[in-house]
């Protein structure tokens, strides 16, 4: 018996109760009661009923769009997707990093590859100023195909990084207390632009500036210099080491503690030419046909000065001859052990006696104490001490002969130093060179070479600026959100030994993430460059305080007081911290309006990949999940695309099996990550009618043609590992069923 019928039984037997004329006055009027009762019941159901249909269309409907200028940019670059859920069969074939790839391998031909420890590193206090170089395309049809095939595609992350500075360098001033240093940056960086313009002959300023040098010989204006009072200036003064590089850095060897205290090194210098080894004799030479090209550009360089240059090419080019020869490449001095070798001052000053090493090091890294008891890490002894005889050897040959060719030579260094802030004589003379010896690079658009001068004199500025605008606590929350689901990822690897997977565990866990600009310790932006003075017109004075401000970040490096490069776009390890550089957090792969989906989906996959590629990078000796996972993927993508009677055909490499892995496990930790955030606060907007998941998944698509060291290693485009996860999880808005392809599917990863 249901409750309606015990509530009428109920009312019948109480109406038996009553006086007979009250019996049909009762009745009425009860009924009446469960009639409206029974009525606000329903009405109520119905209105939650309601309330549950509507909250569930509510959530199926998509969120407010986003209106900001850059959600309007991002959603050009995101209407080019092809979306993976209307094509699953072929949306992942198209081919965004195919040009990309060639072109990085064609640089590496014919290259002067540097033997110095350091190439490849951010040692740019110590590189020598270098204008624009570059293979030129000769066909105007192949320009116009490749951009037409990157037109849609979001620039790299170095040309993101140097847009940004670019628009932040050209627009007005809006904080106050930025507004000296940011009109100084803006001074050199249209000094800069209107140099090339003007074509100011900066000659007799090289000529005026050397004169208080000594002069040189070639101008019969010369006057007798001391050698090592000539080098420990150029070296302290104009960032110019003409016959040693010393730069700033941990040793490499301490396994222990935290890695963090810094040294100074001192190596063999990068020479103008490339360079042969001979495996038979340990020895190296100039690459012989370089040889004319060499003393062409030498006399070439004279000529501009309207000065003879009789016998001093010859006499330059055979003091770098002698010198390349105790050179040797990095693989050599790793066999050999030479590199980080550890020697006080005093010691030093012993072996090689031609170089005053307390005096000069003292110069370099003033204000901050040097004394002959204090370490130095050396990359190759035998070089140093050859380089200490042949000086003595020349001084008393050549002083004899009246001809200084030390000190010719250190000037002429000098000259390649400051060849950027010369007139276009000189950089048209650099790029012939460069081109005859084979190794000029990509002509560099004249803005970008500005921007690039312009940030290394004022990163810290930069730096700020970036963290204030974009990098604020949006980029915050990513950063963490990563590296905590990173870590739940590394503990859920199978390992192959529990000590190794303990090893592992306790660094990254000992780790902390954080941005490379720190709000906690801004400095008086002001007051820092307070002694930096910025002329209005003429570059060439503007770029010696260049030289002077990247020594003075050596410095600070030295004494563990330096800001970190706004210029790095990658993340690294410092002592205890995972530094993830703010110059990452820049349009178009991130802004604080971007909807979240976006910003995890584009700049929160990017770091989850760059961060496993630093983290683990022996990880396929570690552990068995990824080789198990990358060739799981790669089956599922023979299985699409060639169909399932070819996916045995072909397997990994080693190299391959990693990057798979690292770019699947970046996909799923950045999802992983966007869901975390998302469980903190649900509301979030949408982007040319895309929100949530799927909004995520294509922006990952977007910036899946992300290029970077490991990118030749990817053996399909990871745009299909969109594919993988939606097929090995519920995260997807819809299924990605091809039907042709839907026999023998191979097994869920």
């Amino acid at each position: 018996m249901d409750q309606n019928s015990s509530v009428v039984e109920v009312t019948f037997q109480l109406s038996q109760e009553q006086p007979e004329t009250e019996q049909p006055k009762s009745l009425v009027k009860r009924l009446w009661l469960k009639f409206l009762l029974v009525l606000f019941v329903s009405a109520l159901i119905g209105t939650l009923i309601c309330l549950g249909f509507y909250s569930q269309r509510k959530t199926s409907e998509a969120p407010v769009p986003c209106t900001s200028p850059a959600c309007l940019k991002v959603a050009e670059h995101l209407s080019a997707i092809m979306d993976p859920f209307s094509r699953p069969c072929d949306y992942f074939l198209f081919t965004c990093g195919a040009e990309s790839v060639s072109l990085s391998r064609g640089r590496q031909r014919g290259r002067v590859i540097s033997n110095n420890l350091t190439a490849g590193l951010d040692r740019r206090w110590t590189d020598r100023g270098k204008a624009g170089g570059g293979r030129r395309v000769n066909k105007e049809a192949e320009n116009e195909s490749h951009r037409d095939k990157t037109a849609d595609r979001l620039p790299d992350r170095r040309t993101a990084l140097l847009h940004t500075i670019k628009e932040i360098l050209e627009s007005p001033v809006r904080n106050v207390s930025m507004k000296s240093v940011k009109e100084k940056a803006q001074r050199f960086y249209n000094t800069c632009r209107d140099f090339k313009n003007k074509e100011s002959l900066n000659s007799e300023n090289f000529l005026a500036l050397i004169q208080k040098l000594g002069g040189w010989v070639v101008s019969r204006r010369s006057t007798p210099t001391d050698f090592n009072e000539t080098l420990t200036l150029l070296m302290s003064k104009y960032n110019t080491f003409p016959f040693f590089s010393v730069y700033v850095g941990p040793d490499r060897r301490e396994l222990h503690g935290n890695g963090s205290q810094n040294y100074i090194q001192i190596d063999q210098p990068d020479f103008p030419t490339p360079t042969d080894w001979n495996s038979n004799t340990n020895r190296s030479i100039i690459n012989p046909q370089s040889l004319r090209p060499f003393y062409s550009f030498c006399k070439q360089l004279l000529d501009l000065f309207n000065v003879p240059f009789s016998q001093h090419c010859g006499l330059y080019m055979s003091l770098c001859s002698t010198l390349v020869t105790a050179t040797s490449p990095l693989t050599y001095r790793l066999s050999q052990k030479l590199l980080y070798h550890r020697i006080t001052i005093q010691k030093l000053q012993l072996l090689a006696p031609a170089i005053d090493w307390l005096k000069s090091l003292q110069a370099i890294f003033h204000p901050y104490s040097v004394s002959q008891s204090d370490f130095v890490l050396l990359h190759n002894l035998p070089y140093i001490v050859h380089l200490s005889h042949t000086i003595s050897d020349w001084k008393i040959k050549h002083e004899t002969m009246g001809s200084d060719s030390l000190h010719m030579y250190m000037i002429l260094t000098l000259l390649q130093t400051l060849i950027p802030a010369m007139d276009s004589r000189f950089t048209q003379t650099l790029r012939n060179f460069s081109t005859a010896i084979g190794s000029r690079e990509e002509d560099v658009p004249h803005w970008r070479h500005c921007v690039q001068q312009t940030a290394e004199c004022f990163e810290t500025f930069l730096g700020q600026v970036i963290k204030e605008q974009y990098a604020r606590e949006e980029a915050e929350e990513m950063m963490h959100d990563i590296y905590t689901v990173l870590k739940s990822k590394v503990v859920n690897l199978s390992w192959r030994e529990e000590k190794t997977r303990d090893l592992v565990l306790n660094k990254i866990n000992s780790l902390n993430a954080r941005l490379s600009v720190n709000t906690e310790d801004q400095l008086d932006l002001n007051e820092h460059y307070a002694e930096v003075i910025i002329n209005e017109k003429d570059y060439f004075s503007n770029y010696l305080q260049l030289l002077v401000l990247q020594q003075k970040r050596m410095c600070d490096l030295f004494s563990g007081t330096a800001q970190h490069d706004v210029l790095l776009i990658s993340p690294f390890l410092s002592g205890n911290d995972v530094i993830i550089p703010v110059g990452l957090f820049v349009s178009p792969l991130f802004h604080p309006t971007y909807p979240r989906a976006v910003r995890y989906g584009m700049l929160g996959s990017i770091i989850a990949k760059d961060l496993l590629h630093l983290l683990l990078p022996n990880i396929l000796s570690q552990s068995e999940s990824p080789r198990l996972e990358s060739e799981c993927v790669w089956l599922q993508y023979l299985h699409r695309r060639e169909g399932p009677g070819r996916s045995e055909s072909s397997s990994l490499s080693q190299s391959q099996q990693k990057e798979v892995w690292v770019q699947y496990s970046a996909l799923e930790i950045a999802l992983q990550a966007y869901n975390k955030a998302f469980q903190r606060q649900s509301t979030d907007t949408s982007v040319s009618g895309l929100f949530h998941i799927h909004l995520f998944l294509t922006s990952f698509i977007q910036a899946s043609c992300d290029s970077g060291p490991n990118r030749a290693f990817m053996p399909f485009e990871p745009s299909f590992l969109v594919t993988v996860l939606c097929r090995n999880s519920n995260f997807c808005p819809k299924l990605m069923t091809c039907d042709n392809k839907s026999q023998g599917n191979p097994q869920l990863c």
